[in-house]
């Protein structure tokens, strides 16, 4: 089955399901999703079909309906994702169809499941839709989104914590509507220490979008400078840099090569960036990663490689990793003449971004644009060095014949988005060979036997007629003038703009260049290009366009006066358009009086272009009658004018399909407002349905009210006498208790007090005896004490002497010292004399440290009486202690005996 029919049985089961929401229309519903999941969708939603717009129309308010089942719902997603498997796709299913709000509807509608399948898909569907989007604070249910991501970040559930992280850095990246929202809520404090609680996890993706979320929230806040100094961003580049090279995924490289565009998009990180020492090695590891066949991670490094091209210092650095020669086994394919040593040597990661020149590996169109874009900008900062290498030139010839095969021929029928793709391939390499040739022209072999090293006349010639024929359609009447700069009719102006300028720049070194030049110059169909460039509000087209201009106001044949005509005609479009700007959204407002508008003007575009073939027929007449001025001239500016009121037209035609877009919109709209409406109203005769079922309620809980009034008038007579009889019952056990209470107590207090007395009796006699074997042991410890204290008398006088001996001994020693010297003097003269007193300081010297030893033992054995005394001491005031509260116990149960017999004398009386 083809799509066609797919997709109108989709559409008829979409219309019943809205009609009757059923298990059978529910049943058949989902079976069409299956079989249009089933088949190859590409390109469909860029297509701008009426029947692939309105089954996406209808899965869109299918699944933001809250009615819709949780299943079907799922289904749709799952089928609207596959539609938007490429970045076109998914830039339609947000701003036009605008899936973004209805997700997250549907997440608002499941909060409180957050765990749920149907949730983690949609934020699944979410995180890969709002990648490189802008999504506005103002966007439906964007708030409840956001709460509900901050909520469930700072949760427990690691299965939603990672899809809510990532669509949280998506919504924060380069939007400040919701990074101020986010700022301005109560518990962005708490987010904050939950964000750094994470950079400690073990999931490194989850890291990368904590710091992406950080980068966004912080990066020009106090808690960014502290989190990014000069300390913590040596860490941060070398954790990125791991995560790119051996990163366990394509999302996750992507969000890290973001995280760090975005760093260095801040001057202070991009400047530590440069200073950072191990900076050569991760990117020599970083470019090794093109060596690779996957277009994915090849497109994200190189657009990591671009962001830093975009900075002065890194790019210096860039050049010298890329271009650093590798060894001498790689050879040019066309070696040039007297190379030196170096001459064949190339560098290695530039072969790498050479090879995804001429990959054939299917969707490296992305890759190949941004090699050329990165070869242009290293190759300009190269190459426009004092002095250039012999490598460098070695790899620019290397590169010229890959750059030239790219320049295949394009085949019309292939459609507008690969002629948009042609048109992107030739500017951006017309770019790389004027940057080359503006450096090395002079040295450059233009003129090789080999045709894949040549820069011919008729390859020109050939992609300057193609893109003509593009532009025009093979009729200059048909051109309008581009809306923005992704117009394809301005793709094609500038491809033609850069091809003419590498032509101008070789017209002097190759054979025919510059006829063929010249010849373009003069064809009537570059006025529009031509034109464009000089109404440009880039200032690069329009120096282009002055250049050649310039280079074409000299020729006999070149147009003047029709460029003039076609400038104003663009300056008048251009002003048209900014008056019609506000209009436009009035008109917008009241759709049904926009086709009959459209259709006037058009009308009038055909009434006009009709006059005016008549005026020129007229003219014509005239002409031929007066031969004043060349008939030449006045064909051409009638022709021009012509020109002028068929693109007016055509632009009239475009505002009808647009206005009649906005009607189908429009349409759209009611339909859904009918439809909220009835469900509105659906709701309201539920709400009235139940209004009356609660006033029928009412009235019977009325009457019930009543007899239960009159039986509680009963029950309070009757229970007013049955009070008080009660209260005389109460008063007489009250009595009753007092009495017995008071008997209770007596005799309590009597047992209380004789057991007391029974226990203080046996404790006074315990107490009695512990005190008389304190007093025992008191005697025995002052006696030891007595004892130890004249031992230690002793000890200290025995101390005292051995003192004095020391100090007499030492004072011999330094007597026997000073004689010593003497003798030593005189050594020569008494020999025998010195053996003597050696022998004699020998002697002297063993009763010296004899004495010493003596010393030692005596303050040993001091410093051990002294500990023993301190212990005694200690143990003295312990039993003290331990006396003088038994003293006081027992005066206690003095006392207290003496009351108790007190109390029983007056018992007893």
């Amino acid at each position: 089955m083809d799509i066609t029919t797919c997709l109108k049985s989709l559409l008829l089961a979409i219309q019943q399901y809205r009609d009757s929401r059923t298990a059978q229309p529910a049943a058949q519903l989902h079976k069409q999703l299956e079989e249009v999941s089933g088949l190859k969708c590409d390109n469909l939603l860029s297509s701008g079909q009426f029947l692939p717009t309105e089954c996406v129309s209808g899965l869109v308010e299918l699944a933001g309906n809250p009615n819709t089942s949780p299943a079907l719902t799922s289904s749709i997603i799952s089928l609207l994702a596959q539609l938007g498997s490429d970045d076109a796709s998914r830039e339609i299913l947000h701003s036009s169809y605008n899936l973004t709000s209805t997700l997250a509807a549907v997440i608002h509608c499941h909060s409180s499941t957050p765990g749920e399948p149907l949730v983690l898909q949609c934020l699944q569907v979410l995180q890969k839709l709002t990648y490189n989007t802008r999504t506005f604070q103002f966007t439906n249910y964007i708030h409840e989104l956001i709460s509900f991501l901050l909520t469930n970040i700072q949760s427990q559930n690691e299965d939603i914590i990672l899809p809510c992280l990532g669509v949280m850095a998506n919504l924060c990246r380069d939007n400040p509507s919701v990074q101020c929202h986010i700022k301005s809520m109560d518990n962005v404090r708490q987010f904050y220490r939950t964000l750094i609680n994470f950079l400690a996890h073990n999931s490194l993706t989850v890291v990368i979008f904590t710091l992406s979320i950080l980068a966004s929230l912080t990066l020009n806040e106090k808690v960014g400078e502290k989190l990014f100094d000069a300390k913590n961003i040596h860490q941060t580049f070398q954790l990125v840099f791991n995560i790119i090279v051996n990163g366990d995924g394509t999302l996750t490289r992507k969000y890290s090569v973001d995280l760090l565009v975005d760093l260095l998009k801040n001057s202070k990180i991009a400047d530590y960036l440069t200073r950072y020492q191990h900076f050569s090695a991760c990117l020599s590891q970083v470019l090794g990663l093109l060596r690779s066949k996957d277009p994915d991670s090849a497109a994200t490094v190189l657009e990591l490689l671009l962001a830093m091209c975009r900075i002065g210092g890194l790019r210096s650095q860039l050049c010298d990793v890329v271009f650093r020669p590798a060894g001498p086994k790689l050879r040019p394919a066309g070696h040039r003449q007297g190379s030196g040593a170096d001459g064949g040597r190339k560098p290695e990661c530039g072969l790498a971004l050479v090879q995804w020149l001429s990959s054939p590996v299917e969707g490296a169109e992305k890759c190949l644009l941004q090699t050329l874009q990165l070869l242009n900008e290293l190759l300009e900062e190269s190459l426009g060095a004092e002095s250039v290498s012999e490598s460098m030139l070695s790899f620019v010839e290397m590169l010229l014949p890959v750059v030239l095969g790219l320049l295949k021929g394009l085949d019309p029928a292939l459609g507008d988005p690969h002629l948009r793709k042609h048109c992107h391939r030739i500017t951006h390499i017309s770019t790389l060979l004027l940057n080359i040739l503006t450096y090395t022209l002079p040295i450059l072999d233009l003129s090789s036997p080999d045709p894949q090293n040549q820069v011919s006349a008729q390859l020109c010639l050939s992609q300057v007629d193609v893109l003509l024929s593009c532009c025009h359609s093979n009729s200059p009447l048909t051109h309008l003038p581009p809306v923005s700069s992704n117009d394809l009719s301005w793709l094609c102006a500038e491809a033609l703009l850069k091809t003419l300028e590498l032509m101008s720049k070789l017209r002097q070194q190759v054979k025919d260049m510059e006829t063929s030049f010249y010849r373009m110059l003069q064809d009537q169909r570059t006025v529009t290009p031509l034109s464009l460039a000089l109404t440009s509000h880039l200032r690069e087209h329009v120096q282009t366009g002055l250049a050649l201009l310039f280079e074409a106001t000299p020729l006999p044949d070149f147009p003047s006066l029709v460029l003039g005509e076609s400038i104003a005609a663009n300056n008048g479009y251009r002003q048209r358009e900014a008056e019609l700007s506000a209009k436009r959204v009035a008109v917008q407002d009241v759709p049904p009086l926009r086709t009959n508008t459209s259709t006037m003007d058009v009308c009038s575009g055909y009434r006009s272009v009709s006059s005016l073939v008549e005026k020129i027929q007229s003219g014509l007449e005239l002409q031929e009658q007066t031969k004043d001025s060349p008939l030449s001239e006045i064909i051409d500016v009638y022709e021009q004018k012509l020109a002028g009121f068929a693109s007016k037209e055509s632009r009239l035609q475009d505002l009808l399909e647009a206005k009649a877009l906005a009607l189908s919109q429009a349409d759209r709209l009611i339909a859904q407002y009918r439809l909220q409406r009835a469900q509105a109203e659906a709701e309201a005769r539920k709400l009235a349905g139940l209004l009356k079922d609660a006033e029928r309620r009412k009235e019977d809980l009325q009457g019930e009210l009543s007899n239960q009034v009159l039986e509680v008038e009963r029950s309070k007579a009757d229970m007013e006498e049955l009070l008080q009889h009660n209260t005389r019952l109460q008063r007489d056990s009250e009595e009753h208790q007092t009495l017995k209470g008071a008997y209770n107590a007596l005799l309590n207090r009597f047992n209380e007090t004789e057991r007391l007395l029974k226990e203080l009796q046996t404790a006074h006699i315990s107490l009695s005896k512990q005190n008389d074997a304190l007093r025992k042991n008191h005697e025995a410890l002052q006696q030891q004490k007595d004892k130890i204290t004249s031992v230690l008398q002793e000890r200290e006088e025995e101390i005292k002497s051995l003192q004095l001996d020391l100090q007499k001994k030492s004072g011999d020693i330094t007597g026997l010292r000073a004689d010593l010297r003497s003798k030593e003097e005189t050594l020569k003269e008494k020999d025998q004399e010195r053996r003597d007193l050696e022998d004699m300081v020998d002697v002297l010297r063993k009763e010296l440290n004899k004495t010493e030893q003596a010393r030692k033992d005596a303050s040993i054995k001091a410093s051990s009486l002294e500990l023993q005394k301190g212990q005694l001491e200690t143990k003295l005031k312990q039993k003290e202690d331990e006396l003088n509260k038994h003293s006081a116990m027992i005066a206690m149960i003095h006392s207290l005996s003496s009351g108790k017999m007190k109390s029983d004398v007056n018992l007893s009386l």
